[in-house]
């Protein structure tokens, strides 16, 4: 992927990762979409991507209203945008077991999750076919390769990414598109903060072993490059990677490393 001088549209743009690689890929002139819930957010990230020299344009959305993603896209579309990259980071997260979150939950973090990422994939895929390719990201999850106590609908979301990417690459690698897998472990964001606990209510608060992982910014950096090389799979993290490597070659191990994992 050449970046310079091409089109990249990026929600959850307003905070973490997504505001990060906002950031670096402007250090590339390029031309930036940010979409997020968060206006002002983005107004004031606009303000640094123009002060990097690339230009900007703010597009506010919520990805639970698919009629809006659609009208939106064909927004973008008619005025003439040509996307050459799309790059989803908007995520909830949850911090509840199985047995107590109400299915209102798992639907509501799926909504967000999967079926938000969907939509616009959907959305912006014959536009990419038609302008001769293009790349999509789509943000999983270090848990979107195995279960993870807590997590159980989150994690469920991750999964069901990796499937419908994979997916939608099989079919349309002919096309010249491609697809990167981004798997953050541990980064600083607030995804902790805003995840659900079982009442529905924000956590409010990072997790100790986020609040010691690398900074959303480094994050960027590992997932610029990554797009850069167009990889399958990004990984975005520190030590917490190597569970990528039990849960695959030692998965009697991580069975036994994921019941001991203390109730929050």
């Amino acid at each position: 992927m050449i970046f310079s001088g091409k089109t990249f549209w990026i929600t959850g743009a307003a905070s973490g990762m997504g505001r990060s690689v906002a950031l670096e890929l402007a250090n590339f002139k390029v031309r930036l979409i940010v979409s997020d819930r968060n206006r002002d957010g983005l107004e004031a990230l606009a303000r640094e991507i123009e002060q990097k020299g690339s230009t900007v344009r703010v597009e506010p959305l919520d990805m639970t209203d698919t009629p809006s993603i659609f009208s939106t896209t064909q927004k973008i579309i008619t005025d003439g945008e040509k996307i050459a990259g799309l790059y989803q980071f908007a995520g909830i997260s949850q911090r509840s077991l199985v047995v107590e979150t109400p299915l209102e939950n798992d639907r509501k973090i799926m909504e967000v999750n999967f079926f938000g990422a969907v939509a616009l994939a959907k959305a912006v895929l014959p536009h990419m076919i038609e302008n001769g390719g293009g790349q999509f990201a789509a943000t999983s999850s270090l848990v979107g390769k195995f279960g993870f106590p807590y997590r159980s609908a989150y994690s469920s979301s991750k999964h069901a990414l990796h499937g419908f990417f994979e997916s939608l690459l099989a079919e349309n690698a002919r096309y010249n598109i491609s697809i990167s897998m981004l798997i953050p472990g541990r980064v600083q964001t607030n995804i902790s903060r805003f995840a659900l606990n079982k009442d529905g209510s924000e956590h409010g608060q990072m997790d100790p072993g986020q609040a010691n992982g690398i900074t959303a910014e480094k994050a960027a950096k590992l997932i610029v490059r990554g797009l850069k090389k167009e990889q399958k799979e990004v990984w975005v993290g520190g030590k917490e990677m190597l569970m990528l490597h039990v849960r695959r070659f030692l998965p009697a191990l991580y069975y036994r490393l994921a019941r001991t994992i203390k109730p929050m």
